[in-house]
């Protein structure tokens, strides 16, 4: 396993946790979980770009 690989699965990961389910989450509205899909496409563009 690759360090990007890991990284997408954490990222990932992270995505789904800040999905607002939860009721202390859904005031939050969707601010975390755009930032982290933000990060989550950032790096799969520069896997796909040979970069990582």
């Amino acid at each position: 396993m690759s360090i990007g690989t890991i990284l997408l699965i954490v990222l990932i990961l992270l995505l789904a946790g800040a999905l607002p389910l939860w009721p202390h989450s859904k005031k939050w509205g969707y601010y975390p979980g755009g930032g982290i899909g933000l990060a989550v496409l950032i790096l799969i563009i520069l896997l796909l770009m040979g970069r990582i």
